[in-house]
């Protein structure tokens, strides 16, 4: 347990030291500043836009300025904030292959599936943390700029998005274990993630794959009830538990 810390530890360290722990905390920020800000700033674009367009005898509606929309657009922009976090973070295994400081641990005493755990408990960490600061961020701007409160099925649609992160964290560690390439690691990550997406597609079966937990805007919306994604999202989980898992043998294979 205490060589699992020491190497957990230094992980933290080197993502302060490095300058990424500063770098993902500016990114979910200003993720979470944009969505209040331009459910603001719309109408008003919108406004302009009209007055321009009018001779043409075309009409715009505005959406509306208010918490609801400000949601909507947190929907929209934290999956770009996702995939700017595993682009981020996705070389944390291979950058390790390449300085050989791996193996070194492992010839000093340090068991393999500790590496495991501690990289994708350092990473889960990462993603946790960077995803409550943009929720609360939203959650603060929208409380301070609109009067509409909370919109029904906020917080399932929050936990579903972030399960979802969770099983991108764990795509990563596994192909992280299976190529020492930073590319391929990616390519296999997004890879996994487009099938879904395209398997989610189909009417009857789409919603039990785990890129439905996306369609956090749906649930805000009415349109689709949380319990309609359980199944999904325990897909998700279990699937979360078994690639970290499946990773610890990979890695025991693998040469260093």
């Amino acid at each position: 347990m205490r060589s699992f810390v020491a190497f957990f530890k230094k992980e933290l360290t080197g993502i302060y030291r490095g300058g990424k722990l500063w770098l993902l905390g500016a990114l979910f920020l200003f993720f979470g500043l944009m969505n209040p800000i331009i459910s603001l700033a719309t109408p008003m674009l919108f406004d302009i836009l009209s007055e321009s367009l009018a001779s043409s005898g075309l009409q715009l509606t505005a959406p509306a300025a208010d918490a609801l929309n400000s949601w909507l657009q947190f929907f929209k922009n934290v999956p770009m904030a996702l995939i700017a976090f595993v682009l981020i973070t996705g070389n944390t295994f291979t950058k390790e292959y390449s300085k050989g400081t791996l193996l070194l641990m492992v010839t000093r005493g340090l068991a393999r599936y500790k590496i495991v755990l501690a990289k994708a408990a350092e990473l889960l960490l990462l993603w946790t943390g960077g995803y409550a600061l943009c929720f609360l961020v939203t959650f603060g701007g929208n409380a301070l700029l609109f009067t509409d409160g909370v919109p029904t099925g906020l917080l399932p649609s929050v936990l579903y998005f972030w399960l979802f992160g969770v099983l991108v964290v764990a795509l990563c560690v596994f192909f992280s274990t299976l190529f020492s390439n930073y590319g391929l690691v990616l390519l296999g990550t997004g890879g996994c993630a487009l099938v879904s997406y395209l398997i989610e597609l189909l009417p009857r079966i789409g919603r039990f794959f785990p890129t439905s937990l996306m369609n956090g805007s749906s649930v805000i919306l009415g349109a689709t009830e949380p319990e309609r994604l359980l199944p999904a999202a325990l897909i998700a989980a279990i699937l979360s538990v078994a690639l970290i898992v499946s990773s610890i043998p990979v890695l025991n294979k693998k040469e260093l």
